[in-house]
């Protein structure tokens, strides 16, 4: 009986991405870390809530999280 072996999880990913309950891959923004000064509140507040991954990227992030 041949067993494929496991699949590793990639831990850049793992750390990234979290799967929501209905199955959507969730991801922080970016342009959150520096240079704040000069964007509005209003887009620094936009930039700090959680978005959904896109439907071209969703297939490549679930190679990377095989298990999610």
């Amino acid at each position: 009986m041949s067993c494929l072996p496991k699949m590793k999880t990639h831990r850049g990913a793992a750390k990234r991405f979290k799967v929501s309950a209905t199955g959507k891959i969730i991801r922080r923004k970016g342009y959150k870390s520096h240079i704040l000064e000069k964007k509005s509140a209003k887009r620094r507040r936009n930039l700090g809530q959680a978005a959904v991954v896109s439907s071209g990227d969703e297939k490549r992030v679930k190679k990377l999280l095989p298990y999610a």
